[in-house]
């Protein structure tokens, strides 16, 4: 079955699930991010088929998110580690994971923890203000327009408010 590509969706989500909407991509950089850098062992910790696997990793190197460095010359062998943009992708990760654990872990508790190595505690990862620290939640934040917005396909919720802010602001 054939994707509809999300990449001119004026929506950073849209555009970020493009790449990032499927399961196995998120998996594979968890792994990569925790250290499975090699094709072999990422096949082998995620039991997923090689077609499939270097289909996402050449994606992902594409994108930018990997790249691919040679740490054997004879024979050629290289791995696959992220480049700033997929070192970025750990915060989402870990509220993916937070999420998962609050609604989806076992009952006697989630599969993984995190441990901020600054204070040595272990660690629930929130989304927050980068100027106050405070939480960002659904009830306590607004989505605005953007300098990028548009109405268009996959923006319809944002249309209205994009046309009505932005000519009140220019006003």
């Amino acid at each position: 079955m054939t994707r509809t590509p999300l990449s001119d969706v004026a929506c950073s989500i849209a555009r970020a699930t493009d790449l990032f909407g499927d399961a196995w991509t998120a998996l594979i950089m968890r792994d990569v991010l925790l250290g499975i850098r090699r094709f072999d062992a990422l096949a082998e910790d995620l039991g997923l088929s090689r077609k499939v696997l270097a289909a996402r990793l050449a994606r992902l190197v594409e994108e930018g998110v990997l790249t691919r460095e040679r740490y054997q010359e004879s024979p050629p062998r290289e791995e696959y580690v992220a480049t700033e943009k997929g070192q970025e992708l750990y915060p989402v990760l870990l509220a993916l994971m937070a999420w998962g654990d609050k609604w989806y872990a076992e009952p006697v508790g989630p599969p993984a923890r995190i441990r901020h190595d600054a204070c040595g505690h272990l660690a629930t990862p929130v989304v927050s203000c980068d100027a106050c620290h405070g939480p960002l939640t659904l009830t306590d934040t607004t989505q605005l327009p953007g300098p990028g917005g548009r109405v268009g396909p996959g923006t319809r919720r944002l249309g209205p408010l994009i046309a009505t802010r932005g000519r009140a602001e220019s006003a």
